[in-house]
């Protein structure tokens, strides 16, 4: 296996991405800061992740993009996105692995990957992006109060060396960084989750209602065609999609 990224491997800290925002500037494009055991990690809407020791990826990777224009910003998310995807999908045949609108990863409609990406501007510009993540690996139980997590073994029964994803999965994100970007997009719109018809909860008045996915702009805005042929737009934390 080629080992061509810059890792640093602690036993344990708070928070892989506050740890390697503190030596963002002079680190490399790639680095990777990885925790047998996080203790203060967190996710989408400030939730905390669940990761038995040893047992998951939890890990952030400094991207330093070139030229990202601060309001594309989401083309990073898909990249990282669906690099995991990508990777997921080789070690786990037969199992529907999709992006759950903006960057959970889900497997059927179970969640196995967390994504928590945190941008730093230089001007206009993205400076660099840090993309926490978690996947659950070899993790049998969970026991937090999470609605729906899953983990590969206990999808294929099977083992994966944590140290081989770790490093598939980056080559992954660094592959679909390289993409053209319509290209990527149109990825990132066919592996979404339920794109076809879900059913949504309106977070600021609590109305539920069924829609198809129309599209995510590139500041990450979904776009919502609901059945009464009504389209709603939406930013992160302002719509849920109910399972």
């Amino acid at each position: 296996m080629k080992n061509r990224h810059n890792v640093i491997s602690l036993e344990e800290c708070e928070s892989t991405n506050n740890r390697l925002a503190e030596i963002a500037h002079q680190s490399p494009h790639g680095t990777v800061v990885i925790t047998s055991r996080q203790t203060a990690g967190r996710g989408q809407r400030g939730n905390s992740w669940e990761a038995e020791p040893g047992k998951n990826l939890t890990f952030s990777l400094l991207i330093k993009p070139e030229n990202v224009a601060a309001h594309d910003q989401f083309y990073i998310s898909e990249a990282v996105a669906l690099g995991i995807a990508d990777s997921l999908r080789r070690r786990l045949p037969g199992i529907p692995v999709s992006v759950k609108w903006p960057n959970d990863i889900y497997a059927g409609d179970k969640k196995i990957c967390g994504i928590l990406i945190e941008n730093s501007l230089s001007g206009n510009n993205i400076g660099h992006s840090i993309a926490g993540i978690g996947i659950n690996v070899n993790q049998r139980k969970f026991r937090s109060d999470a609605p729906n997590p899953v983990s590969a073994i206990m999808l294929t029964g099977e083992e994966i060396p944590l140290d081989e994803l770790l490093h598939d999965t980056v080559d992954s994100i660094f592959r679909r960084l390289s993409q053209p970007l319509d290209a990527r997009h149109a990825d990132y719109m066919t592996a979404l989750w339920r794109r076809d018809g879900g059913n949504y909860r309106d977070a600021a008045t609590g109305e539920e209602f069924h829609a198809v996915i129309t599209g995510v702009a590139p500041t990450g805005h979904l776009s919502l065609l609901d059945t009464f042929g009504n389209t709603r737009t939406y930013a992160f934390k302002e719509v849920t999609a109910l399972l």
